[in-house]
């Protein structure tokens, strides 16, 4: 088999909440292949969204390893991870975390100014994704003057705009009604159809049965794990 694009091993989350700790995580060990559609469910408090924080590397275990795409996230430098945070992986938030003063082309052209692309390279691609995602009517557009499923559409544009090899969306449809959701839920389909590893942190069964494999975790461990489709 293939290497793993993820793989964790003993990964732990501690934090201290005044004179106690509060362990969020307790021992997680997952691998995930290259193409893998995943939900990752639980009540709240379960560690879902701190094991997602991890994945992305947005923050950093207490103990356990990390692997991704063959490399121990826990040797590379900070520089490292912001290149890694802005092309191996594109993020979908709830709550979008658009630039509200900004048309929808340059808030999906953004990543790829940290990423040292020309403004013509950047209006190009930005271009292409909006169009991918049904919003070539819409580029000139401000996110206030765009629907909530317009404006998670330029999210999922944003975090495809580096062609990164993971998607993660942490309560994707969570801010959307029924038929946006189905919509949104739609476009990570296709997303994952042309060759992303998607990953979906979710509380909504609906939802995670989109996902061909369902990671149901409770109280800091994973619970369950199992395949779906």
């Amino acid at each position: 088999m293939s290497q793993p694009i993820i793989e964790i091993k003993g990964i732990t989350r501690d934090f201290p909440l005044g004179n106690e700790i509060v362990y969020v995580l307790k021992g997680i060990d997952l691998t995930i292949q290259k193409g893998e559609y995943v939900a990752l469910m639980g009540p709240s408090g379960s560690g879902k969204s701190t094991l997602m924080n991890i994945l992305g590397c947005l923050d950093t275990p207490t103990a356990g390893s990390y692997m991704l795409n063959g490399k121990l996230v826990s040797e590379m430098h900070d520089d490292e991870l912001a290149g890694i945070r802005n092309t191996e992986i594109g993020f979908v938030f709830q709550t979008f975390n658009l630039m509200p003063r900004t048309t929808a082309l340059d808030n999906v052209a953004l990543p790829m100014v940290y990423a040292g692309y020309s403004k013509s390279e950047r209006n190009e691609r930005a271009t292409d994704v909006l169009t991918q995602v049904g919003l070539e009517d819409r580029m000139d557009h401000k996110p206030n003057q765009l629907s909530g499923g317009q404006r998670q559409r330029v999210a999922v544009g944003r975090a495809l705009v580096n062609k990164p090899s993971i998607i993660l969306a942490d309560e994707p449809t969570g801010n959307l009604d029924s038929k946006t959701s189905l919509e949104i839920m739609g476009l990570f389909n296709d997303i994952h159809a042309n060759g992303n590893t998607v990953i979906l942190v979710t509380h909504e069964e609906d939802i995670a049965a989109y996902a061909h494999r369902i990671i149901r975790l409770r109280d800091g461990v994973i619970e369950s794990d199992l395949k779906n489709k």
